[in-house]
C-alpha cells in the first residue's frame, strides 16, 4: 500500500476513534457522578 492509503485510512479512522473516546469519557463522568453526587461541583474538603 502507498502513502496515500494509509493517509485515507487514517482519515476514516480518526473520528471513529473520537467518538468512542468522547463517549467514554461522558459515560465515565455519567457513572462517577451517579455514584458521588455533587463531587464534581464540590471537592472534598
Amino acid at each position: 500500500m502507498s502513502n496515500q492509503n494509509y493517509f485515507v485510512k487514517y482519515l476514516s479512522l480518526a473520528p471513529v476513534l473520537l467518538f468512542v473516546n468522547l463517549s467514554l469519557t461522558a459515560v465515565l463522568l455519567i457513572v462517577f457522578n451517579y455514584l458521588f453526587p455533587d463531587l464534581l461541583f464540590h471537592p472534598l474538603p
